[in-house]
């Protein structure tokens, strides 16, 4: 006969060595955990995380923009095959001007075209291409430098959801303990039933403890995953590198703004993204200027009328091309990309004003959760010294199942605050590398 107990407590033990990162021990079934170190999850997530691959193709996409923009200022070749059957007789004289002789061949020949000069504007659409083209490639290291710091926060993250998960289980182990000494002495008339009340709504808390602790480590392995690039579900076990004597902040924000300013690539992607719009907007003026042009044609006329004199063809010449007045289209252009290149100039400062700010602020942050890894070492300290009294004191019965309960609770949540503490500090280490472009 099945033993529903024994069944319930399996799954228990399965699903807490699924949210250590440990596989329960089921023949044949389960997976062999992976060891994953933080830096190994970074390299996983540059090389998986699709939003790196969209970055570079866009980088690639902006590169041959260069190519298209550039291949105004080389020469343009094309063949022609003509052949002409006209009315006998016949003239063509209705639509635009054009020459109304129609005459019988049948002729091959190259056409050529060389741009001489616009006076700049395929210059600066070409300067304008290259910087938006080093912009997108700033924007694929932004993109990359957003994934590492996610990684870096989730890595933490689990890392800490394992440390209150562990001290979830052996809060459950404790109480569960005290609870069935407290039971026996209950059974043996030496402690009351309230004493035993309070007990097992102190394990009782314990268990939710440990279903929240449980669902957040799934829930920041989840994530993990997902940053890692993996559709299915991957079993790792998290190694922790985390220094016992971490490093102190900086005292001073200012030099990291500075090197914010100099280092994040999101900057420089909005600095490039401006000077390629006021190339553009310098393009766009370029418009009212002439345009010149050296434009050749040679060819052969094997079938052709009588009045065709000669087999060949060939002609050269230059075109000059003066805009004169096209409805105000190019002032019109030229200002909307003025207003366009100023927009770009206040993003530009926009941000330089956020990244002061967020460098600021997440200095701030560290130096904070600096000092609470202090703070809360000496707090779990107390707390474990305070639980040790309260524990004797209540087996001798020298107090009540109250101060025990205040005892144990203030003792889980030191351990679970100092463990918060602890990865919290190193979370917003990799925000300051983050935040000024390390």
């Amino acid at each position: 006969m099945n033993n529903p107990t024994l069944q319930g407590l399996t799954v228990f033990v399965a699903g807490s060595m699924l949210a250590l990162g440990q596989s329960p021990a089921i023949p044949g079934t389960a997976p062999t955990p992976t060891m994953l170190t933080l830096r190994q999850a970074e390299q996983l997530a540059i090389r998986n995380n699709p939003r790196i691959a969209v970055g570079q193709l866009l980088a690639l996409a902006e590169g041959e923009v260069v190519r298209e923009q550039r291949a105004a200022e080389l020469p343009t070749i094309a063949g022609n095959l003509t052949a002409v059957e006209p009315h006998s007789g016949s003239r063509i004289t209705a639509g635009a001007l054009n020459n109304p002789i129609v005459y019988e061949r049948a002729a091959g020949g190259v056409s050529v075209s060389q741009l001489i000069t616009d006076f700049g504007r395929t210059h600066n659409l070409v300067g304008s291409a290259e910087l938006r083209a080093k912009a997108q490639q700033s924007i694929e290291a932004a993109t990359t430098a957003d994934i590492i710091l996610a990684v870096d926060q989730t890595f933490y993250r689990a890392l800490g959801s394992l440390e209150v998960l562990k001290v979830a289980q052996q809060t459950v182990t404790a109480r569960q303990t005290t609870s069935d000494q407290i039971h026996a002495l209950t059974g043996a008339k030496l402690k009351s039933s309230l004493d035993l009340s309070f007990a097992n709504v102190n394990l009782s808390e314990a268990n939710l403890l440990l279903l929240d602790a449980q669902n957040a480590n799934a829930d920041a392995m989840a994530t993990l995953n997902a940053l890692l690039g993996e559709e299915k579900s991957a079993t790792y076990t998290l190694v922790d590198e985390t220094p016992s004597a971490p490093t102190p902040p900086p005292d001073n924000a200012e030099p990291m703004v500075t090197q914010a300013f100099q280092s994040r690539p999101d900057l420089m992607a909005v600095n490039q993204d401006f000077a390629a719009a006021k190339k553009f907007s310098s393009a766009e003026h370029d418009l009212k200027r002439p345009t010149i042009q050296a434009l050749g044609t040679v060819g052969d006329s094997p079938v052709r009328a009588d009045q065709i004199t000669t087999p060949w063809f060939g002609a050269v010449g230059i075109n000059l091309s003066v805009p004169i007045f096209n409805g105000f289209s190019f002032s019109a252009r030229a200002k909307e990309a003025d207003y366009r290149a100023s927009a770009a100039g206040k993003q530009v400062e926009q941000l330089r004003e956020n990244i002061a700010r967020d460098v600021r602020t997440t200095v701030l942050h560290a130096q904070s959760n600096f000092q609470r890894i202090a703070v809360t070492q000496q707090l779990l300290d107390q707390a474990n010294s305070a639980f040790d009294l309260a524990q004797t004191r209540y087996k001798f019965g020298l107090s009540s199942i109250v101060e025990l309960s205040q005892a144990q609770l203030a003792q889980t949540e030191a351990q679970i605050a100092f463990a918060t503490a602890k990865y919290s500090y190193q979370g917003s280490l990799s925000t300051l590398r983050y935040q000024t472009g390390q």
